[in-house]
């Protein structure tokens, strides 16, 4: 049942200042997006609240028809196209959740869509890619290098290049599962979202900061690919050598302009788990909400666990971004994880 009584998203539609995606256009966005696609359940779980010592509401991306939220954005985002940039195609590049969301929406609006992915590569989401009918490129090792390959092919053919985090429209269009958030659960004290390239925090932290500034939001990244969290302390742009994280959808080396902006305005706390973490909180999640998570999934559960005594007693809403995991991430996180049985 929406609480539309204590956050009236549709009346309150003040824009945080300087933000260049602002609440507005998340709510224009929602008009669009809720028109193929249903809420998700914003689930609360006794028996996980009972374990983190919190009041724990989970924003369920991961039951989207493509197994997490990018594809809000790339509805949204392929339905402002103009009919001449529909007819010469789209290019993107992505490790598999934006892959998808690219993919599925072109399906909708029947434009091509070519992905490029890296070379090692999640095999199932490259496959799902290909079942909603975009070709898949596999060429790069790792997102950023893809990145440059899908320039270049724009360059090459004048397909429209989407970028995966510097697009106003993907921004908007992923906000609108905060929106059902703040509906669901109007009273949360933190929000804790998973980042990588930051289209998914950026969205939240908009659409909070607007309807329930109090309300802290935190970004989750994989310590072994800290560029968004260095970025965020040091107030700078990074850009790291290397960097490995079986959660792919953490998996970027680089920070973005746009989301690097808003999240300095608008994100209280960026912090960083382990990969052992990540995993165990995709056990723990399994065991007591019975939801599926991938690593980028769990990671605000993981954070969850490492700042139980800071949350504890506390309204905590954790987005699970994605469950698109593989059996065998599944059985290595259930083989080495012993902490919750």
């Amino acid at each position: 049942m929406h609480q539309t009584d204590t956050v009236d998203t549709q009346a309150v539609a003040e824009n945080v200042p300087g933000a260049s995606v602002t609440v507005s256009d998340v709510l224009a966005a929602r008009k669009v997006v809720r028109q193929y696609l249903q809420p998700t359940p914003s689930m609360r779980s006794a028996a996980l609240s009972e374990a983190l010592g919190c009041d724990v509401v989970l924003k369920c991306e991961n039951m989207q028809p493509t197994g997490a939220f990018k594809v809000r954005g790339g509805i949204y985002f392929m339905s402002q196209l103009s009919a001449e940039e529909r007819a010469r195609g789209v290019v993107t590049a992505s490790t598999g959740n934006h892959a998808q969301s690219i993919a599925y929406a072109a399906r909708l609006f029947d434009v091509r869509a070519v992905i490029y992915m890296p070379e090692v590569h999640n095999a199932d989401k490259a496959a799902a890619t290909r079942r909603f009918g975009a070709e898949v490129v596999a060429e790069g090792a790792d997102f950023d290098e893809c990145r440059g390959n899908a320039e270049r092919h724009a360059e090459r053919t004048g397909m429209r290049f989407i970028h995966s985090a510097n697009e106003p429209w993907l921004i908007a269009g992923v906000g609108t599962y905060a929106l059902e958030l703040i509906e669901e659960a109007p009273d949360l004290d933190v929000v804790i979202v998973p980042v990588g390239a930051g289209s998914g925090v950026c969205g939240t932290a908009t659409v909070f900061k607007a309807l329930r500034p109090e309300t802290k939001i935190i970004a989750v990244q994989a310590a072994n690919m800290p560029a968004v969290y260095q970025a965020f302390h040091e107030r700078r742009h990074v850009t790291l050598k290397a960097g490995t994280t079986f959660a792919e959808g953490l998996a970027t080396r680089v920070t973005f302009e746009m989301p690097y902006q808003l999240m300095q305005r608008l994100v209280d706390d960026v912090r960083v788990v382990s990969e052992e973490a990540m995993r165990q909180a995709m056990v723990l999640l399994l065991d007591k909400a019975h939801i599926v998570a991938e690593g980028a999934g769990a990671a605000s559960t993981a954070l969850a666990m490492e700042l139980a005594p800071e949350l504890y007693g506390k309204k905590v809403g954790l987005v699970v971004s994605g469950g698109n995991v593989t059996l065998d991430t599944i059985r290595r996180a259930l083989t080495d994880n012993d902490v919750w049985s």
